[in-house]
């Protein structure tokens, strides 16, 4: 383990310099290559011998899962250097002759690994063992945007290497439609193209590059018809997804506009970006015939399992019961895989029954950001009245998502926006406006706060645009305006436990929010080219589905005679810590170690009909289901605990099991008092909200339009955290994710904004075009804190989710530049409202920064051009 000493790497380097054969050490260990490995990447040759800790993210070199560290002696300075490189890039034969140190070879000879590093044991899909006669698989996808398929050969195809065989939708046993809440998408498009990158059909080969390049050699022949390509034109022709009109109201917004009581009126027009998901481990199946075909099992990335089982199900037809699906754990998935991952399970099917052998699908990275959709762009046009003194009187907003080419989400995500359309302010009289729009791009689905962002982001656009109305601060413009105890909430729901003010209190003194502007205004005064801003955004988010049945949950917890306890749930382990806060509530309903307490994998036929882990309340549903079940063994231990006979729990189990005791129990938990009525735009749709508040200053140079984050400092109300490390670690990740979201990740189709690129081809299908946050975008000062001394009655342990949250918060960053771009301006005399999209890319900040050059070929209200 670790890397040679000098002497033994001196004396290894000797002996290999005359050598005839082509050596490697891999972790210490002396490998030679073979001939005929020149194809191979080192990352391949690494997952081949054993060692998947070593995983391919990306093909691109950008992400940083295949890092390994390299060595080699240099004979002329006599010493050892050491690299680090990305395996998915470098050639077998390159590191020929030197030491190579993967994730489970870290740590030290004598002592071994440090226990805060990983082993790289932690098992994935693609990780999985697979039987000898596993085929894998490769899409074969549209290439158009809208089109008419004319013909398809495959000729090149099946004389190519390892084929064998291409499935396309006569092929499917049973129904070819499907789709999470509207069967309104094909698995393999059988007439008609409606997007680029629609699965056409699947080739399955011995190997997965061989199946990549047979499907590449599948020709077709297409007609193409007109495509939608923005929301913009999707409104304009009137292109909008059936029965997705939505409106949500309260008082009257007209009479108040035309009664005179608001001094002043703004609109205004906000876009807000998509964003890729961009979770480390890319979609992914494994699915075997049991039985001769009678059975199906899978293993698969995914938030959803029963909706893999469903999919394939149907795709198969065949009864849910004869399908499973297994997910031990995912790298990651923000809601990229809670419904965009079944179709991919349900294709690979098709060829698993047909051909009844195991078939094997790990998606490339740019074939995952090309075909599974992203978050909904928005499109929202406002119109605010208030009073001279900032007091908001009314609100009338129409806001548009960009659906895709099916339904998937997009409703859901649209209603949704439409409840969190008023983030924390209290408004007298709103009326809101949605519909989700038909396009000719990948269906946009569910991510990280399914809406709620976008809609948050709209609202403090047109906070800002009130404040510099009234040239006040925003942030004097929200407190004057927050709701608080016994608000009721434009679809009708009564605010109970709210504590954004105790929220937003306690930040401004962490922060010194004074002291930090006074300081801001100095460095502006002094400094032309570079300029500092700052920025405090509040976040209300409503925790529960809103779709009232899939608020509840299930689990199924084992006693055994040994003291340890099994348990499995319907949610699954995606790095968000579920598995151990699930852990943590077993552990103390019997009073036991953590350590005797084990979650098994997520499976389909352990807990049946599993709602999806999302929407931030996996915590909640499965903790407390997981309580019940262990309520219900407790009750039935309690006759013989009763008696004092036992030392230890296992003393405990054992003598009830003498006693024939049943030790099993499967506990069932749903979400109370929820449920929404859209005939009537009113109800209570969730059951509780998380609240919180984020301060931001950054710095701008003008020139470039480059930014870093000087200080971020956040506060969040969580309740009594049943794990606040984990609970701390997920606003650090969620707020980084949203600075991404709101200043860095801009997304590039080929639309009329972007005529280099092809009609509905995504440009930026890898982290080289797609710049997503790394280590440099992390703030300087980076500070969290919990709200004391406050509890969720509602939740197990008074607990509050979260997931989502605090992602919206990472928002702060963006309105910290715009007002550090603020100060650019008033260099030049401009003091006028300007907008700035999102995301806040170099480009947009520097030609926000309007000065002698900038007004040579551009407006002082140029907008740089952005696919929504």
């Amino acid at each position: 383990m670790g890397s040679l000493t000098r002497a033994e790497e001196e004396e290894t380097a000797a002996a290999e310099e005359w050598s005839g054969e082509a050596v490697v050490y891999v972790n210490g260990v002396r490998r030679v290559l073979p001939d005929g490995l020149a194809h191979l990447t080192l990352l391949q040759y690494l997952r081949d011998i054993g060692l998947p800790g070593t995983k391919l993210g990306c093909g691109e070199g950008g992400c940083g899962a295949c890092t390994v560290m390299v060595s080699c002696y240099d004979q002329t300075t006599k010493k050892t250097q050491h690299f680090a490189i990305n395996a998915c890039l470098a050639p077998l034969y390159s590191v020929e002759g030197m030491h190579i140190i993967t994730v489970e070879g870290i740590g030290n000879r004598q002592r071994g690994l440090h226990p805060i590093q990983v082993t790289g044991e932690a098992e994935y899909t693609d990780d999985t063992p697979t039987p000898p006669n596993t085929l894998h698989a490769a899409l074969v996808l549209s290439t158009k945007a809208h089109a008419r398929i004319l013909s398809i050969d495959a000729s090149l195809a099946k004389s190519s290497p390892g084929f064998a065989g291409l499935f396309l939708s006569k092929d499917v046993p049973g129904a070819n439609h499907t789709g999470p809440v509207i069967h309104d998408e094909e698995v393999f498009a059988s007439d008609v193209v409606t997007c680029v990158g629609q699965i056409v059909g699947l080739v399955v080969a011995d190997t997965h590059d061989n199946a990549k390049a047979a499907a590449n050699k599948v020709n077709i022949e297409y007609s193409e018809l007109p495509a939608i390509l923005s929301i913009e034109e999707a409104v304009k022709a009137g292109s909008f997804h059936p029965n997705s009109k939505r409106c949500l109201v309260k008082g009257n917004v007209e009479q108040y506009f035309l009664s005179g009581a608001c001094d002043r009126i703004i609109e205004g027009e906000v876009q807000v970006g998509g964003q890729e998901h961009f979770y480390m481990e890319p979609q992914s199946t494994l699915v075997w015939p049991v039985d001769s075909g009678n059975e199906i099992h899978m293993i698969s990335s995914t938030q959803a399992p029963q909706k893999h089982q469903k999919y394939v199900a149907n795709v198969l037809g065949l009864p849910q019961s004869r399908v499973v699906c297994k997910t031990k754990r995912i790298g990651g998935g923000f809601g990229g895989k809670e419904t965009r991952s079944a179709i991919f399970a349900a294709a690979a099917s098709v060829a698993a029954y047909c051909l009844r052998q195991p078939v094997k699908l790990v998606l490339d990275r740019d074939i995952d950001m090309m075909t599974t959709g992203q978050r909904h762009s928005f499109l929202g046009k406002y119109k605010v009245g208030f009073t001279n003194d900032g007091k908001i009187l009314a609100l009338d907003l129409d806001v548009y998502n960009n659906g895709g080419h099916s339904h998937d989400l997009s409703l859901p995500v649209l209603e949704r926006a439409m409840f969190h359309s008023d983030n924390v302010y209290d408004i007298p009289n709103v009326r809101v406006n949605g519909q989700v729009c038909f396009t000719n791009f990948p269906s946009n689905t569910a991510f990280r706060g399914f809406g709620g962002p976008q809609a948050m982001l709209i609202a403090e656009n047109w906070i800002q645009h009130m404040a510099t109305e009234l040239k006040r601060s925003p942030e004097e413009i929200k407190e004057l305006n927050f709701q608080s105890e016994g608000s009721v909430l434009h679809y009708g729901q009564l605010l109970q436990n709210c504590t954004i003010h105790s929220v937003w209190d306690e930040l401004k003194v962490s922060c010194n929010f004074m002291e930090a502007r006074k300081a801001v205004i100095d460095f502006n005064n002094n400094n032309r080219w570079r300029k500092r801003g700052i920025a405090m955004v509040p976040t209300k988010f409503g925790i529960s589905f809103t779709t009232k049945f899939m608020n509840q949950a299930g689990a199924l917890v084992q006693v055994y005679t040994d003291g340890t306890v099994l348990v499995t749930h319907g949610g699954v382990e995606m790095g968000q810590g579920l598995h151990t806060k699930v852990a943590q509530v077993a552990a103390s309903s019997f009073n036991i170690p953590l350590s005797s307490v084990f979650i098994s994998e997520t499976s389909t036929d352990k807990v049946p009909n599993a709602t999806p882990t999302a929407a931030s309340a996996s915590s909640d549903l499965y903790g407390a289901a997981v309580l019940d079940a262990c309520q219900q063994i407790m009750a039935r231990m309690e006759p013989v605990a009763s008696r004092g006979n036992h030392k230890s729990f296992a003393e405990l189990v054992l003598a009830c099991y003498l006693e024939r005791i049943d030790l099993s129990a499967h506990g069932f938990y749903i979400t109370p008092d929820v449920g929404f009525d859209w005939v009537s735009g009113k109800g209570t749709p969730f059951y509780y909200f998380t609240y919180g508040a984020a301060f931001a200053e950054v710095e701008i140079d003008t020139l470039t339009g480059d930014f870093h984050t000087r200080t971020v400092d956040i506060v969040m109300d969580l309740g009594c955290s049943i794990n606040p490390a984990i609970d701390i670690g997920q606003i650090e990740g969620g707020f980084i994710q949203g600075l991404g979201w709101a200043a860095l990740e801009e997304l590039k189709w080929g639309d009329d904004n972007h005529k280099w690129i092809r009609p509905g081809h995504l440009f930026t299908c890898g982290p080289g075009s797609y710049k997503i946050p790394s280590v440099n975008d992390i703030p300087l000062n980076f500070k969290v804190s919990l709200l004391k001394g406050v509890s969720n009655p509602k939740v197990i342990h008074s607990s509050k989710a979260v997931g989502e949250p605090p992602f919206f918060l990472g928002s702060a960053v963006l309105f910290a530049i715009k007002d550090a771009i603020s100060a650019a301006r008033a260099e030049e005399g401009h003091f006028e409202w300007f907008p700035l999209d999102s995301p806040a890319t170099p480009e947009r900040i520097r030609m926000a920064c309007v000065d002698s050059i900038t007004k040579k070929f551009a407006s002082v209200y140029y907008r740089p051009k952005l696919s929504v």
